[in-house]
């Protein structure tokens, strides 16, 4: 595969995210054109003032729609994933069948490069966790279509940066609770990636021949168990924090109680997916010549704008206009 032109389209499912929004900040600096489909137009509001990305309305579930959203695309990008089971959303539909119908359809629209989000962990079989399982199950169908297609699939640990739902949740939970937290498997290990880092691997990914038909694993440079990242988000926020450490037992119970709650603050499916450290065997950072940034260098300059301090900063700026 030979991309001619230096401008590439790109269509970005689950473009409108977390990650999402960052990647396409970065293809659209890059001179890429970005095509982003979305259920509700509002969701990608931010977007709108990139001027080579193009917002539609579509159900990417429907094949006959994906079709039509891969319609002169060189590149498609999948970030779509889910981290807990809701009405209308299983992970065999949402890691699975989606795959399948993207794969089908890039094929019929002559689409051969796929880049795809996974999770470290992920196995269709051995993975502890239903989602890291159907996350494995969904890179079994690219791998099966190398045929027709130039993947590569990038397994980030977790990833961390202005609006995650890592370090700004555990920030919200401490407010709420004035600082104390039953944390489920406190000594998991991880190491986190920082969000322009995880959309620089993707960019820079676009065209190198060298990640085709293979599997990047992404990690940051501190290894950290899930309190210390607790604590460090805490430190950054200026929040008092007290964390009770749950053996295993009380662990599953607070996943079965809480997974009941709306939203699923945390769920079984969570605490299985934690019995498995979220680490790297090989860097992808190294091999797409990125070097990358440290949690404890970036947490501060966003989550410090939540500290208490901060927040009575804005109250009185508000009552002196």
């Amino acid at each position: 595969m030979q991309f001619t032109a230096s401008r590439l389209n790109v269509c970005v499912l689950g473009g409108t995210g977390f990650v999402g929004s960052e990647l396409i900040a970065q293809l659209a600096a890059a001179g890429h054109w970005v095509r982003v489909p979305t259920r509700a137009l509002a969701r990608g509001k931010h977007l709108t003032v990139l001027p080579t990305v193009q917002l539609v309305t579509a159900d990417i579930h429907d094949p006959r729609v994906l079709g039509e959203l891969f319609a002169d695309i060189d590149v498609v990008v999948n970030l779509v994933g889910i981290l807990n089971e809701r009405r209308g959303a299983r992970f065999s539909g949402v890691h699975v069948e989606l795959v399948a119908k993207i794969i089908e359809e890039a094929r019929m629209a002559r689409v051969r490069r796929l880049l795809h989000m996974s999770s470290l962990g992920a196995d269709p079989e051995r993975a502890p966790s239903r989602y890291l399982r159907s996350k494995g199950q969904g890179e079994e169908r690219i791998k099966a279509a190398a045929q027709s297609l130039d993947y590569t699939i990038f397994r980030p640990s977790v990833i961390f940066g202005p609006g995650d739902s890592l370090t700004h949740r555990f920030v919200r939970l401490l407010h709420l609770s004035g600082g104390l937290l039953p944390l489920a498997r406190a000594r998991a290990r991880f190491a986190p990636a920082y969000i322009e880092d995880v959309a620089a691997a993707f960019v820079r990914a676009l065209r190198d021949r060298a990640t085709f038909a293979g599997t990047l694993e992404l990690c940051g440079p501190d290894v950290m168990t899930l309190e210390q990242i607790v604590r460090a988000s805490a430190q950054a926020a200026r929040v008092s924090c007290h964390i009770v450490r749950l053996p295993d037992v009380l662990a599953r119970l607070e996943g079965i109680v809480l997974g009941l709650l709306p939203g699923k603050p945390f769920s079984l499916d969570n605490f299985r997916s934690l019995t498995l450290d979220s680490l790297c065997r090989e860097n992808g950072f190294a091999r797409l010549g990125i070097e990358p940034q440290r949690f404890a260098a970036i947490v501060p300059t966003y989550l410090g704008d939540l500290s208490e301090p901060a927040r009575l900063d804005r109250l009185r700026a508000g009552a002196d206009r």
